[in-house]
């Protein structure tokens, strides 16, 4: 995270990380546990940034317990169309982040999330929809982040918002 070559990545870093990702899933599965593998935008990583290339490493991967990780603010900036990533990355999804394209309030910004919940619904998405934000950050995670400026009132307030949006436009889109 953060470091940059200047350049995409090579077959050599793709090999490294689907065979360090086999590793880890191996282990994570005697333990119970799944890893979900979050694309980030070209301004964090070059490594991996849409939902699309996440899926093609979970598939080169193998292993079950190695899914996609699906954040809105990240997509927001990567995928041509959320909801049509969503569909096509059904079979490998694993966690979806709830975040607006400023990472402020859910529902405050423009990402479609009557579009997001639609796709998540069609692909009968049953796992957490987690919200992540930074309202207010410590001055490390902000730096680390590139956070100039509160981006709610208050975390409370962000969550408690948020949450009322989400629950609000899920009922409406017919999901509990």
């Amino acid at each position: 995270l953060g470091v940059m070559t200047g350049r995409r990545r090579t077959q050599d870093e793709w090999k490294w990380a689907t065979e360090g990702l086999y590793d880890a899933a191996t282990r994570g599965r005697e333990m119970g546990v799944t890893l979900c593998i979050e694309p980030l935008n070209r301004f964090e990583t070059y490594f991996l940034n849409t939902p699309e290339d996440a899926a093609r490493l979970v598939r080169a991967v193998g292993l079950p317990n190695v899914r996609v990780h699906f954040d809105t603010f990240h997509a927001n900036i990567e995928a041509k169309h959320q909801a049509d990533s969503i569909r096509a990355i059904a079979k490998e999804l694993g966690h979806v982040h709830v975040s607006e394209n400023d990472r402020g309030i859910p529902g405050t910004g423009s990402i479609d999330w009557r579009g997001v919940l639609l796709a998540l619904k069609e692909v009968d998405y049953k796992g957490w929809l987690t919200i992540e934000s930074f309202a207010q950050p410590e001055p490390d995670l902000a730096a680390a982040a590139a956070i100039w400026r509160d981006l709610a009132p208050s975390g409370d307030e962000l969550a408690h918002q948020g949450l009322q949006f989400i629950k609000s436009l899920s009922r409406e889109v017919g999901i509990e």
